[in-house]
């Protein structure tokens, strides 16, 4: 995962983001933070900077929770307010725009629920779904071709759309679940709490590689990012 160093300043200024805007983490989070229509039931996660058990999870399942909230408001937060051109900008032939590796992540946690929820070997998934995601999972050159034209908040949609299914299956898994072993993957022996935290470092990767490209676009400021 990316090391992250803050300065006290970068440190005051994230802690008064998180009281304004970490609805990006629950319920239609993210189109609230766009549209200025947080509801009062919805305070701000005053938690998510607590790694560890949550309410309604199983211990270590509610950890990993807690991780994927953190790293998703931390991928959110740089693509606030991005226009259609900005989200389609592509810095060179082989650039992925940043709203194609938006809807990259949806693809991705979408393909880790039906192989692990769902008990579906890897790419045994159905033409439909085949169809919404094979594109967006693989990126290249289709994805350059077709992935363009979608304000932020259709790739806000998506993404949480796909992470709501996560966690209500999430809430249905206990421990014993989480740490059950794959001993056929790929890479070797591997847990469902290792797949999804795979998950998790796959956004921290594309958090990187969305901020080089905010910073590359035209009229970018220097960013402390």
């Amino acid at each position: 995962m990316q090391t992250i160093i803050m300065s006290t300043q970068d440190h005051q200024s994230r802690r008064g983001f998180l009281k304004t805007s970490s609805l990006l983490v629950t319920g239609v989070a993210g189109l609230s933070l766009l549209s200025g229509t947080a509801h009062a039931e919805n305070s701000a996660d005053e938690d998510i900077n607590i790694v560890g058990p949550k309410s309604g999870f199983s211990p270590q399942v509610g950890t990993l929770v807690s991780m994927m909230n953190w790293m998703r408001f931390v991928i959110l937060r740089p693509v606030q307010n991005m226009t259609i051109e900005q989200l389609d900008y592509l810095h060179d032939a082989n650039s992925n725009s940043i709203g194609s590796m938006l809807l990259h992540l949806a693809a991705t946690e979408r393909y880790y629920q039906l192989h692990t929820f769902n008990n579906m070997k890897w790419g045994s998934w159905d033409d439909k779904i085949k169809q919404e995601w094979d594109i967006p999972m693989g990126l290249g050159e289709q994805g350059r071709k077709t992935i363009k034209g979608h304000p932020l908040e259709f790739y806000l949609e998506k993404l949480q759309q796909v992470r709501d299914t996560s966690i209500a299956e999430l809430k249905k898994r206990d421990d014993k679940w989480l740490m059950t072993v794959d001993k056929s993957w790929p890479w070797g022996p591997t847990n469902n709490y290792c797949k999804w935290f795979h998950v998790v470092e796959h956004e921290s990767n594309h958090n990187g590689q969305i901020k080089y490209i905010k910073s590359r676009l035209p009229g970018a400021k220097p960013s402390g990012d």
